[in-house]
């Protein structure tokens, strides 16, 4: 119950609203309480004693009394969903920002359709509790109390027969609670699997299509469906079961009731219009504990999401600002790697004992067979992750002692797997400098050889890209995630196999306009090709996570046998055909 607690500290900032919510929900209650006394007043008085005068006063109170409840309810239920809506935007917004700030090895670790069912179907359950689950919650208490309390003071010989299985039913309940709070958290977890199916199917449909898997796939998703299925109909089952044995026991209590009261009526103990009331308040009794039933369902629904939200809440990043970190200063472009080793996975170490020193303004190439650790080392120097052993220094400046944004705001990265959001061309390009004007915008494009497709578009700059890029080749997304680059004016250029998805002639275009733009900036550059890392200051040869050669490529093809391997075995046949194309130019 912790993790409901916590989510009801949320109301703080709501209190106000709270507290008139709940005036009403008393002034709701009241009017519950005192009508059987007006019913009662009526059948004994005003029929009972053929005073007309009465009747229509007592007629007169109850309208009254009806227009007042309809007051209260409006301002219970705006107030209450008012709060229960707040609650869930904090949440949302506490969700996204705490995802936002988790480091790389928890999102590699995490599934995504997981991730996206805690931040919205969980976050949606929370928001029933919050609103009028716990206000329905206290409204039975409340209820029931002051129901019991009439009953006691009408009558203290049928008070007890009318409380007679209460203390049945709550053992029952508290039984029920414990049986289907796991169930609610399974049925959950589930649904986030299938979130999770389901979203990874629609990204890989050109793949699913192209094997011809639609059958297996929809046999799949059938499964994880078929699981979900089958604890929703243990919950029902035992829904079906719980409720009506609720209500079945409280209306023993009612039976019981007529029974001993309609022998006080007739013995004269008892008048009718008070066994009429009495029992008004017995049938009333019966309601806030169906209530009760319902209400204590939804709080282990909303139990189990508690928990999965504050799983991601309470999560820690492994990449954080120390507490005494400082914005970093204007980079130059030093990097120093002092014996760096890393690992993903304890006890699987990416990198070994890695050390180089690379001067401001300098090219730096990374290559290596795949694996090899030349992404890793890019997302280091970014600190997307941290190292195992060592250190890395820019500027001389160890990179754990400043601010994330500060460093990261330096460093223009295109990643390996080009990602586009699904806006318009001009947004994608500024998305690092929102602020940035329509020259500078063009001005980037321009760099990165992209203009000249864009403005071709029939919306140019402001044409839609679709989800993740789609309506562009590919091509055109990696020139576009060059352009948001560039257009940051990093100090720190990182370009992860950056033209591996362009032709030839678009290659040579956007090498000549990166070797204008690298100039005063230190790059890093990932490739397989010779025609990206020739000209390169200094190259960084990595073979099993260990730096196994670093030079300029006409001192490492005489000098280091992996780096010649790598060239006259993958590169070779790559520089003897752009030579003559050159040549014939």
């Amino acid at each position: 119950m912790k993790a409901v607690l916590r989510v009801f500290g949320y109301m703080r900032g709501f209190w106000v609203h709270e507290i008139i919510a709940y005036l009403c929900m008393l002034g709701i209650n009241g009017v519950r309480v005192i009508w059987p006394q007006f019913v009662a007043r009526v059948v004994d008085v005003g029929i009972g004693q053929n005073q007309p005068d009465v009747l229509t006063q007592m007629v007169l109170l109850l309208l009254a009394a009806t227009l007042v409840q309809g007051v209260f309810r409006f301002f219970e239920g705006y107030l209450t969903e008012t709060v229960s809506q707040g609650i869930a935007y904090d949440l949302r917004n506490e969700l996204y920002r705490k995802l936002q700030s988790l480091s790389f090895s928890y999102h590699d670790r995490a599934q995504a359709g997981q991730l996206l069912s805690r931040a919205t179907s969980d976050v949606d359950r929370l928001q029933r509790i919050t609103g009028r689950g716990i206000l329905g919650l206290v409204d039975a208490l409340v209820l029931l109390v002051g129901t019991t309390i009439a009953l006691f003071r009408m009558n203290r010989q049928l008070a007890p027969l009318a409380l007679l299985v209460m203390p049945i039913i709550a053992v029952f309940m508290s039984k029920f609670m414990e049986r289907v709070h796991p169930m609610f958290h399974a049925r959950q977890d589930q649904t986030a699997v299938l979130t999770s199916r389901l979203e990874q199917n629609l990204r890989g449909m050109t793949v699913v299509r192209g094997f011809a898997q639609e059958p297996a796939e929809m046999q799949r998703f059938g499964r994880e469906n078929d699981t979900i299925y089958d604890t929703s109909q243990r919950i029902n089952r035992l829904n079906a079961f719980s409720m009506p044995l609720i209500i079945l026991l409280a209306s023993f209590s009612t039976v019981l009731v007529l029974w001993v009261g309609g022998w006080q009526v007739i013995s004269g103990g008892l008048t009718l219009g008070a066994l009429v009331a009495y029992n008004s308040y017995v049938l009333q009794l019966v309601n806030p504990v169906r209530r009760l039933g319902f209400q204590l369902t939804m709080l282990g629904e909303s139990r189990a999401s508690a928990e999965r939200v504050f799983e991601i809440l309470d999560a820690e990043s492994e990449v954080k600002n120390a507490p005494d970190a400082v914005p970093m200063a204007p980079i130059r472009g030093e990097v120093e790697f002092d014996h760096v080793s890393f690992s993903y996975v304890d006890g699987s170490p990416v990198l070994h004992d890695v050390s180089f020193k690379v001067q401001p303004g300098q090219v730096v190439a990374l290559l290596g067979p795949t694996g090899s650790g030349k992404s890793t080392i890019t997302n280091l120097i970014a600190r997307f992750y941290e190292t195992t052993e060592g250190t890395i220094r820019i500027d001389g400046t160890d990179i754990r002692t400043v601010t994330i944004e500060s460093l990261r705001s330096q460093i223009g990265i295109v990643l390996q797997e080009t990602l586009l959001f699904g806006t318009t061309i001009r947004e994608n390009i500024a998305f690092g400098r929102p602020d940035a004007t329509q020259e500078e915008i063009e001005a980037a494009a321009k760099a990165a050889a992209a203009h000249d497709f864009i403005v071709q578009m029939p919306d140019g700059y402001a044409t839609d890209v679709g989800e993740r890029g789609v309506t562009l080749s590919g091509g055109q997304r990696q020139r576009v995630a060059i352009a948001r680059a560039l257009l940051m004016d990093p100090r720190i250029l990182i370009l992860d196999d950056a033209t591996s998805s362009v032709d030839t002639d678009t290659e040579q275009q956007i090498q000549e306009a990166l070797a204008r733009l690298m100039e005063g900036r230190t790059s890093f550059v990932i490739a397989q090709r010779v025609s990206t890392v020739r000209n390169a200051d200094l190259i960084l040869v990595l073979d099993r996570g260990r730096l196994v050669a670093q030079g300029r490529h006409q001192d490492l093809i005489r000098e280091s046998g992996i780096y010649a391997d790598i060239y006259y075995r993958q590169l070779k046949r790559e520089d003897d055909v752009l030579q003559p194309a050159a040549g014939g130019k």
